[in-house]
């Protein structure tokens, strides 16, 4: 018989959006949730539920409201110095991405300013972001390098994501995004800056236990596909997982890519050609939708998400938030956007903020309401799962709950 102490917290009276099975809410009207260990003991009905949880340590009377997993962002770029807000009125007035980045701005201006700042200061600018995050029930994050494109800073870059996760007490999964741009000491030198990634940086920062992903950025402003798959090549001899920056400029073939490297995702896919949705589908790689970079560029090929629903290529979606083309704080915003942009359904936006976007994470261990996963929850001031993409903005979150504890 289980003792009371074997659980830590118990949620009654919830409206549980458990997204167990493959579609649907999971929706239980008068719902419990059991946690013990940092892991969900029990989710079901409250009349099943064991005596014993209801002398945890904590019960909450969720009072009917809506239970659903904490939510996922598994695209961001969250760590980086200085803004920029000129480039967004340069933007406003005419200017496209591709002219900005020619002319010493984007990447290569966040690069400047990531460079500049040392990791203290880094950690500090990137500490509200993530709380922005955590507010709109966050509780697991992706944060990749990419802004500082030599040694020094894109260890500092890493090293700071990391123990971003550990002030804040959350998941944070780092990628390691060298392969961003062509810093300007490499001018003209694309495949000596990729032999520096592959026969040193990406080495060094696996030994230090800096990485948990590879990812780089396919586009013709930044690296061919024969560069992008040495890197992935090293990856993989390293033993890391890859996902990509794929077909957001153009079709270049990158969902395919990354797909042939068995690759946990290929993000943006606004140009991803049915070749691309097959490859995907046969390796089981996510889809990252970032509607928030689609809606700053101004952008009108919308990624082809019939086609992934017809092939089954599981749909997330993220923020990407980034100080250029997605300054965007709120992953539910980033759903709503996916709905209003992309029609996904607020059912396939709320998956894709939580078990598809764990899956593009390599995390089965959480993203679902169910026994033996991560006790990683949110508590909403709202009865009905769509609402969750209905409201655009407000502040719908009333408790965070990571491995079983409130922390917001």
């Amino acid at each position: 018989m289980t003792s009371a102490a074997a659980f830590d917290l118990c949620l009654i009276n919830a409206r549980l959006a458990t997204l167990e099975g493959e579609s649907g809410y999971g929706l239980l009207e008068d719902g419990a949730v059991a946690c013990r260990g940092g892991r969900i003991a029990f989710a079901g009905l409250r009349s099943a539920l064991p005596d014993a949880a209801l002398t945890a340590h904590n019960v909450l009377d969720c009072g009917g409201a809506l239970v659903t997993p904490a939510l996922i962002d598994c695209h961001t770029h969250l760590v980086f110095g200085g803004d920029r807000a000129g480039e967004f009125e340069q933007r406003l007035n005419g200017a496209s991405y591709e002219e900005i980045a020619r002319a010493g701005g984007g990447i290569a201006s966040s690069m400047r300013a990531t460079r500049a700042a040392s990791e203290d200061d880094l950690l500090a600018l990137a500490l509200p972001r993530a709380r922005a995050l955590m507010r709109d029930g966050v509780a697991t994050l992706e944060i990749k390098s990419g802004y500082g494109l030599d040694h020094d800073s894109e260890l500092r870059m890493l090293r700071v994501a990391r123990r971003l996760g550990q002030v804040l007490g959350i998941t944070v999964k780092t990628t390691f995004l060298a392969a961003h741009a062509l810093p300007p000491e490499y001018a003209g030198r694309a495949d000596d800056y990729i032999a520096f990634i592959c026969d040193e940086l990406l080495p060094a920062a696996a030994a230090q236990g800096l990485v948990d992903a590879v990812d780089a950025f396919c586009e013709r402003i930044a690296f061919s596909p024969k560069q992008t798959a040495r890197v992935f090549s090293t990856a993989r001899a390293l033993g890391l997982p890859v996902k990509l920056h794929a077909d957001q400029l153009g079709d270049s073939g990158g969902a395919a890519l990354v797909a042939r490297f068995d690759g946990l995702s290929a993000d943006h896919v606004e140009y991803t050609s049915e070749d691309g949705v097959r490859a995907m589908a046969n390796r089981g790689t996510v889809a990252v939708l970032l509607p928030g970079a689609f809606l700053c560029l101004r952008e009108t090929r919308q990624p082809p998400v019939d086609r992934f629903r017809v092939h089954g290529v599981p749909m997330a979606v993220a923020t990407d938030a980034n100080p250029g083309t997605s300054p965007l704080l709120s992953l539910r915003l980033a759903m709503a956007l996916a709905c209003i942009q992309f029609r996904l359904t607020p059912e396939e936006a709320l998956r894709g903020a939580t078990c598809h976007a764990a899956r593009a994470l390599g995390l089965p261990d959480r993203g679902r309401i169910v026994p033996g996963l991560r006790a990683d929850l949110a508590l909403w001031n709202v009865g009905q799962p769509a609402e969750l993409c209905y409201w655009l903005g407000g502040d719908l979150l009333q408790k965070l709950i990571v491995s079983g504890r409130c922390i917001g």
